[in-house]
């Protein structure tokens, strides 16, 4: 049986990738625009392609996974930030 693969959008702090991991599938790609939560998914995941703002990607470019993880946009909630939702 073939890996699954797994491309994380909105990606924060890589929850779904680590999740993932640990269930034996592979993180190919993530998109989030954060420093400290790219520094944190670049630390568990270096060879995972770092694709940044999702607004320049382009869906035809990027490599096919089995997977798309999304996290919900979180500003207004977290303690990191203004929580100004914007």
């Amino acid at each position: 049986m073939a890996e699954m693969t797994l491309g994380s959008l909105f990606d924060g702090i890589a929850g779904f990738p680590l999740a993932a991991r640990r269930q034996g599938i592979k993180t190919v790609w993530v998109s989030e625009i954060e420093p400290d939560c790219i520094d944190i998914a670049k630390r568990h995941f270096p060879e995972a392609l770092q694709l940044g703002d999702i607004t320049q990607i382009d869906g035809a470019k990027i490599p096919v996974v089995d997977i798309i993880s999304f996290g919900s946009p979180c500003q207004d909630l977290s303690v990191a930030g203004k929580q100004t939702g914007a």
